[in-house]
């Protein structure tokens, strides 16, 4: 069977879908479009059932591409994901108005239960809903209420889906005629008004409210969280708040996680047989892979917060409050729910643009989405800050290596504030954008989701950033291990001839650095060199730069497998500590302030992932966009990281 969920935004459709596919879902692509199609599977009665968890509406009838879904599968009963039954998730203190997509998808015969949910909420605003009266109101439709947030209704919701499901569901006669023409628009609000009407009659009926003393105190506490001064005072409270986590609580785990990886390289290095297979694993892939995995802690801290914020509800104020900040820039109120996806991953924050209806506001939007600094740059600064930012507090209570990392992100978002400015101007547009969207209740989270997202999304970074690295890592292996033969012969004699004085330990390593220097990945940087030489950057760095357009986290795995390379992967020192020991030619670190806080300016703003590309390409339907953002992108870090080295240096 297909189970499908339907239900408006913020009534907990989404925790009711974890709750009845737990670990057993995966994420895709509705056919023939680009919407995400979250589905997963539930046992009942010994059979699996797929459960598909449609996009929030608040009609049937579309406004936006993610909208669109729902009334394409609604309209053809053959597409393969219309539903043998559908579970309407209902706001149980906002029956009317979540009653119309009910009702709507009721008209069409499809089988239906309603799911009141929220239901511990009526409490505390005083409501009682008549559960027989609603049901008979429908013509004795399954009613039943559940609090998705305590999961106490979850067995009594599976034996009704058993109960329908072995009675057999009452299968009725598709009714095409109950959809309406989709470009009669005059049709569409008659029917939504002759719904309301039917809606509030049966309400009547149903529901009792004695009073409203609820609702005035959580508008006091609104106040204050979307005020004009206040409520961007306690979002960045809040953020600053967060990245110090991230730098405080991530540094242990990571330090366990490093010393692992070497320490294994190590001892790969140490007890397999001397060749290139081993030289392979201990220089390439446990390198590469360690430059991933060590930042799991990080990337699981900035999701758990990011996901406390958006099950809590505050994520809605802070929507809104940016919406005031963001219109005298030319971005439309419905730029920011985009905008902060992109905090995430801007892969995401791109497609959740197909929710803006003008073009033009939806163009600036997606140009500008990737200047928000995403999670995938959180391993190249957490990297940079700790080898050239001190570990030290500001104020007395402050790190000001999060400080730094605040600012970083502070950056990406005045960056896309600032251009969204000038494709304001060259854009011209005519209607100005607008937003609508609903403030949710605030409440306590709901760990289960929590967990869940900071799981999934953990899982996906591993699994694709490390598919990536992994084969990276064994192409720079390759490169950084061999080269034209007559010349790595020649560079390894000089160097044996210069320094036939040194012990064998030391020779070894100059013999190792000279064959890096000679073989291929040695020659490519050094001819790039001329180019990102006034940027204060090394041969090595430009490769690590280069392979990080395929994914900028690439970088961290690119520069642990050079530097495994350059010392036969058997010295158990930590990226950090080769880095940090790295000199040029001219006996000064390589890393120092000037370089690393032009590296993180860098990175701050160039557009290096491949897969952002090709998802503003397939938005767009046009190679022009992806091909502006990649030009505009990439002159705003080069110039922005020259200006910072020669300003500091």
């Amino acid at each position: 069977m297909n189970i499908a969920l339907f239900g408006n935004p913020n009534t907990g459709k989404s925790s009711i879908f974890n709750m009845l596919t737990g670990l057993r879902q995966h994420v895709g692509n509705f056919p023939g479009v680009t919407v995400d199609k979250k589905a997963g599977s539930l046992a009942i009665a010994g059979q699996e059932h797929q459960v598909v968890d449609f996009p929030g509406c608040y009609s049937v009838y579309p406004h936006s591409e993610d909208e669109g879904v729902v009334y394409n599968v609604l309209s053809d009963p053959e597409h393969k994901d219309f539903p043998d039954l559908a579970l309407i998730v209902v706001d149980a203190g906002n029956l009317r108005r979540n009653l119309l997509l009910f009702s709507q998808i009721r008209d069409l015969g499809i089988p239906c239960v309603l799911i009141l949910n929220m239901w511990d909420t009526l409490a505390e605003k005083q409501k009682q809903i008549s559960i027989p009266a609603l049901s008979e109101a429908f013509d004795g439709v399954p009613v039943i209420p559940f609090n998705a947030r305590k999961g106490t209704e979850r067995q009594k919701l599976q034996e009704l889906l058993a109960e329908l499901i072995q009675e057999g569901i009452a299968q009725t006669q598709y009714q095409s005629q109950a959809l309406i023409d989709l470009e009669d628009i005059e049709a569409q609000e008659a029917d939504a008004q002759d719904r309301y009407t039917k809606i509030q009659a049966v309400l009547k009926g149903v529901e009792t409210q004695s009073s409203q003393g609820q609702s005035r105190k959580l508008s006091k506490v609104d106040r204050i969280l979307t005020h004009k001064v206040w409520g961007y005072a306690i979002f960045l409270a809040i953020l600053t708040v967060i990245f110090q986590c991230i730098f405080s609580f991530a540094s242990y785990p990571m330090d366990l996680i490093d010393g692992w990886f070497g320490a294994f390289s190590a001892y790969l290095s140490r007890t397999l047989p001397p060749g290139i297979f081993t030289d392979l694993i201990s220089q390439g892939v446990v390198p590469g892979l360690g430059g991933v995995v060590i930042f799991i802690p990080q990337i699981a801290l900035l999701f758990l917060f990011i996901s406390i914020l958006e099950e809590t509800g505050y994520m809605s104020r802070v929507v809104f409050i940016m919406d005031r900040l963001m219109r005298p820039f030319g971005l439309s109120g419905k730029s920011v729910v985009p905008l902060i996806s992109s905090v995430a991953c801007a892969i995401p924050g791109i497609m959740a643009t197909r929710t803006i209806n003008d073009w033009k506001d939806r163009i600036v939007t997606i140009m500008v989405a990737p200047l928000m600094s995403c999670s995938a740059r959180i391993p190249v600064y957490t990297l940079l800050i700790a080898l050239v930012i001190p570990e030290k507090t500001v104020l007395g209570f402050l790190n000001l290596q999060g400080l730094v990392l605040l600012g970083l992100y502070l950056l990406g978002a005045v960056s896309a504030l600032v251009v969204s400015v000038i494709l304001k101007r060259l854009l011209k547009r005519k209607n100005r954008g607008f937003l609508i969207m609903e403030i949710p209740q605030l409440k306590a989270p709901l760990w289960r989701n929590v967990g869940l997202t900071v799981y999934e999304k953990s899982k996906i970074f591993v699994l694709d950033a490390g598919k990536v690295i992994l084969a990276i890592s064994i192409i720079l292996w390759a490169l950084a291990s061999y080269g034209p033969s007559n010349r790595m012969i020649r560079a390894e004699k000089e160097v044996q001839e210069e320094y036939s004085a040194l012990d064998d330990e030391a020779l070894e390593r100059k013999i190792n650095s000279a064959r890096l220097q000679n073989s291929y990945i040695g020659i490519l940087g050094k001819g790039l060199e001329p180019v990102i030489a006034p940027l204060g950057y090394d041969w090595k760095i430009g490769i690590s730069l280069i392979c990080s357009f395929a994914a900028r986290e690439v970088f961290v795995g690119s520069l642990a497998t050079i530097y495994s390379v350059d010392d036969d992967g058997e010295a158990q020192r930590s990226l950090q500590e080769k880095m940090r020991a790295e000199v040029g030619n001219d006996g000064k670190p390589v890393y120092s302030l000037a370089t690393g806080l032009s590296l993180m300016v860098f990175y701050a703003f160039a557009m290096q992932c491949m897969a952002t590309l090709a998802v503003v390409k397939r938005e767009t339907k046009s190679w022009f966009w992806p091909f502006v953002q990649l030009v505009y992108m990439g002159i705003l870090a080069y110039s922005s990281a020259l200006f910072t080295y020669n300003i500091i240096a």
